[in-house]
């Protein structure tokens, strides 16, 4: 279907030379699109999964004398409670020296993260499909350890998952918009191919040639034509998107979550030449045969 015969002249039609090229440029985009949402859902995801059932507390810590005493007492008060509260599977203090790692994209690693009083954290797991009255718990870590501070990750996350589902509207609608511009322009040449064939195809209506027959030279054109442009498009955005990926791993230090697309992503994406191809292909088929239903 690439370069099979055909009984019209469309090596003359000059309209087999902007068609791919527009192909290219919306599988081009479609693929960065694609990509981009891919990522960002994977993204959320793998939050929604890591720390929808987790909680964070800060401790802050202790002024004055004995203040590492002091501290060390309230997070052990702190410990002991959520140990005793239902629903909690884990809950487990981390070291100075890993928080000092969270603030370094930040604060660099010198000496002025060991110089600040850094709250201590304590990273809570809940059991699975449990869920904790936060605000209580809350007013009974006040009770044992004034200051401290529960982080519940649910709030944030839930206006991370309206953004995403949000953005994959967008993305979903700029893929549609890039279909229609495909499908318009598949019409746009296979009208003009109409009329630049019209003697050709009158002379194929009187040896007998049915109108699937002629819907089936211009189907198999706009599928050639289609697929070879979103070849070179595909071409195109691969590097683009690897380029991209290198670019961000660059940054490092945590500053950039990690959008890098898995094996089945890059599968979708491979296959977006083949359904461009097949939407230029129906698009002309249904183009021709309205077009001739009305010549006859």
């Amino acid at each position: 279907m690439l370069a099979g015969r055909t009984d019209l002249p469309f090596a003359n039609d000059a309209t087999g030379r902007f068609l791919p090229l527009v192909v290219t440029l919306m599988v081009f985009l479609a693929a960065l699109a694609l990509a981009a949402m891919m990522a960002f859902h994977g993204l959320v995801g793998r939050w929604n999964r890591d720390v929808a059932a987790t909680l964070t507390i800060q401790v802050p810590v202790a002024t004055g004398p004995e203040s590492a005493a002091r501290t060390k007492g309230r997070v052990e008060a702190v410990l002991k409670l959520l140990t005793e509260t239902e629903g909690v599977a884990r809950a487990e203090a981390l070291a100075l020296d890993r928080v000092a790692a969270l603030l370094e994209p930040w604060l660099g690693s010198g000496d002025l993260v060991g110089e600040l009083p850094l709250p201590r954290l304590i990273d809570v797991a809940l059991e699975p499909g449990r869920v904790l009255d936060t605000k209580a718990l809350a007013a009974r870590l006040q009770a044992v350890a004034p200051g401290t501070q529960l982080e519940d990750h649910r709030v944030w996350l839930s206006r991370v998952l309206r953004l995403a589902r949000a953005v994959e509207a967008l993305t979903a609608a700029v893929l549609a918009l890039i279909g229609l511009v495909t499908s318009a322009t598949v019409i746009y040449a296979t009208r003009t191919g109409l009329a630049v064939h019209a003697p050709a195809i009158e002379l194929l209506h009187l040896i007998g040639a049915r109108d699937a027959y002629i819907a089936g030279q211009f189907a198999g054109r706009a599928f050639g034509l289609g697929f070879k442009g979103g070849l070179i498009g595909l071409g195109l955005a691969v590097p683009t998107l690897y380029g991209l990926d290198v670019m961000a791993q660059g940054i490092g230090g945590g500053l950039l979550p990690d959008l890098r697309l898995s094996i089945p992503n890059w599968l979708a994406i491979a296959l977006l030449p083949l359904v461009a191809a097949l939407l230029a292909t129906v698009t002309a088929r249904l183009t021709v045969h309205r077009a001739l239903a009305r010549m006859t």
